[in-house]
């Protein structure tokens, strides 16, 4: 029963507006999932709403107020009770705006000891090449242990021709591939309870420290910069996240100690593993396109500094995308 009309309504409107705000969220993105606890606070502002008209209904003061209050309940009750399946966006803008960076900070230590595990990789292969510079035929893939930093340097800069000359785009297919396919092997080798993930990452890791305190040792620091940042700053996050999503894989395999189901587990983490390794993609064919076309040419053709500046834009660029995009509306959405 209201005694004071004006003071239950000055009261009230506060938890309106509040339901009001989540329910434009959801209007807005039919494919918002909503953390437990705003579904909880939702379900109790519907309730307290729908109360708060029974009661306005005794009264014929305040017709505005009473339909706005009938549209919101019938609004709300419209979400609640919604059975059609909403339709789960996979590559337009809204995917890469919100569901990617969203995903990728949801499994933020997943990502973190990706990182943590590369990083001993890296100490470990710069530390055998400083303690014994003949691990470099063990320690460098790819050629880089036939000659010395210098040598490459100098067979770069005094290259009369373009040796990707009508190749690029073949070469270019050639890396993206490549390396999606190494990307989705590290995120598959979650499945051996992340033991074969960590393996990849730590090589990985060994064959960066090894090549960066060789060419830094033979004072090439700026040639290394200006050759691996353009393609670097992408592809090695790239395989970094695919880590994060072999990681996720082998969590939910482990379950430590979750009593739910071992199907549930692997259910809830699979969108968050897809939507990585379609993340992952993406970073690896730009990356490609890059280091085919940017990348492989040095001085005197192309200026390291510049090299290097887009580098780092590029860093800046991928770093706010992961850490700001989307907003943190469902940074812990349950599935």
């Amino acid at each position: 029963m209201i005694i004071d009309l004006d003071r239950f309504i000055a009261v009230e409107r506060p938890a309106w507006a509040e339901l009001e705000t989540s329910l434009h969220a959801l209007e807005s993105d039919p494919n918002l999932r909503m953390p437990i606890e705003r579904v909880q606070r939702f379900h109790e502002l519907y309730e307290r709403a729908s109360a708060d008209l029974a009661k306005l209904a005794t009264f014929s003061a305040e017709p505005e107020t009473l339909r706005y209050l009938e549209s919101l309940v019938s609004r709300a009750y419209g979400e609640i009770h919604e059975t059609r399946k909403k339709g789960r966006q996979i590559f337009p803008l809204q995917w890469l705006r919100r569901t990617l960076p969203q995903t990728f900070r949801r499994n933020l230590r997943a990502f973190q000891l990706s990182v943590a595990v590369t990083l001993v990789g890296v100490l470990f292969g710069g530390l055998a090449t400083w303690v014994d510079p003949e691990s470099r035929h063990v320690t460098m893939p790819f050629g880089h242990d036939m000659m010395t930093p210098s040598q490459r340097v100098h067979q770069e800069e005094t290259r009369a021709e373009d040796p990707l000359t009508g190749k690029k785009p073949a070469f270019s297919a050639h890396l993206i591939t490549h390396n999606i396919q190494v990307s989705l092997f590290t995120l598959a080798l979650g499945i051996s309870w992340g033991a074969g993930t960590t393996a990849l990452l730590f090589f990985n890791g060994i064959a960066l420290g090894a090549i960066g305190l060789d060419y830094i040792g033979d004072g090439q620091a700026r040639f290394l910069l200006g050759w691996l940042l353009p393609h670097g700053v992408i592809e090695i996050p790239a395989i970094l996240i695919s880590g994060q999503a072999g990681f996720i894989l082998a969590f939910a395999l482990i379950g430590w100690g979750n009593r739910v189901p071992l199907g549930a587990r692997l259910r809830r983490a699979t969108p968050d593993i897809v939507t990585l390794a379609m993340g992952v993609a993406l970073l690896l064919i730009w990356a490609g396109f890059v280091e085919a076309f940017l990348s492989q040419y040095h001085e005197p053709l192309v200026p390291y500094s510049a090299k290097i500046a887009f580098g780092v834009v590029e860093a800046m660029l991928l770093y706010f995308y992961l850490a700001r995009s989307g907003g943190h509306e469902n940074e812990s959405a349950v599935r």
